[in-house]
């Protein structure tokens, strides 16, 4: 299996896990895979329709799946961690490969990250699951209105088994970083892809230019090494017109969605940090232009 280690900025990372095909022809899928796949294909039948409350409802869920922490989608990538699995990865049957660009990640940062991202939210996955699933009896009431399906109860189930994914997702993330069994490995593609990110202002741009030459990948970083010694305590490193090109560069084409949601809400999240900054040094400013000015006045 690859793994896809993907900063967004300086400060924040997405993983992403492709994972093997484990589906054998001929042979059964597990229940939840085709409980899964049942529910992608209707929710792909009400996107196509073209009015009507199941129209509404996928706009609105899908701004809500906008909205669920990228963190728990790149988790949820990487295959829950079953007894079964464990054993085979134990017995050497499942390997493990990381990639990452080195050129905007320390190779010393590598493990430590890896480590974090499957850790640091275990506690609030696991939290979060048993309260969608104590959540669910309530529910029960709203199977009385006809014809629309019970959203509530639907929603609940989606959100529980989400965080149940993306807990056994980190746990398996854990195991096999306590075990030393992930290879990782400097890849001049994605030092190539980043860079083409930074250097040009669109998609289209970038696809119709060569692949930046190392010399250029190198002074690209320095820029933004440049930029946090400057006092810009985080950088974003993606564009989400990126996200396509970088999908389609290593043939993954789930894996656009994943970094434009994850550009996206890093892109929010650095907004808000700069507009709280901006809103205290103003604070703090008057503070002192009144402090100034009754001193002025104390001192006539």
């Amino acid at each position: 299996m690859r793994l896809f280690l993907l900063p967004i900025s300086t400060r924040r990372t997405l993983i992403y896990c492709e994972r093997a095909r484990e589906a054998v022809q001929g042979a059964q899928q597990p229940i939840s895979e085709r409980v899964i796949n049942k529910a992608a294909s209707t929710w792909a039948q009400w996107e196509k329709a073209e009015r009507g409350w199941q129209k509404r409802l996928t706009v609105y869920g899908n701004q809500l799946f906008m909205r669920i922490p990228y963190e728990e989608w790149g988790l949820k990538s990487i295959p829950p961690a079953t007894r079964k699995r464990l054993q085979e990865i134990d017995q050497g049957k499942l390997d493990f490969h990381c990639l990452y660009p080195g050129a905007f990640m320390k190779p010393s940062r590598v493990p430590e990250v890896l480590k974090a991202l499957a850790t640091e939210r275990q506690g609030y996955h696991k939290r979060k699951m048993w309260t969608s699933l104590a959540w669910m009896p309530l529910t029960i009431p709203f199977t009385v209105v006809p014809i629309i399906p019970n959203i509530p109860f639907f929603y609940l189930c989606f959100r529980a088994y989400s965080h149940f994914r993306a807990l056994y997702g980190g746990r398996l993330l854990e195991h096999i970083m306590e075990k030393n069994l992930v290879k990782t490995t400097d890849s001049q593609q994605m030092d190539q892809l980043y860079t083409a990110g930074l250097l040009h202002p669109s998609r289209e741009v970038s696809r119709e230019s060569a692949r930046p030459a190392k010399d250029a990948i190198q002074e690209v970083a320095r820029t933004v090494q440049g930029q946090i010694k400057e006092g810009k305590k985080e950088v974003l490193l993606l564009q989400r017109w990126n996200g396509k090109i970088i999908a389609e560069d290593f043939h993954l084409p789930e894996m656009e969605i994943e970094i434009e949601r994850a550009v996206e809400q890093v892109e929010t999240a650095m907004k808000k940090t700069d507009e709280a900054a901006a809103q205290a040094k103003s604070e703090l400013d008057d503070s002192r232009s009144q402090h100034t000015t009754k001193v002025d006045k104390a001192e006539r």
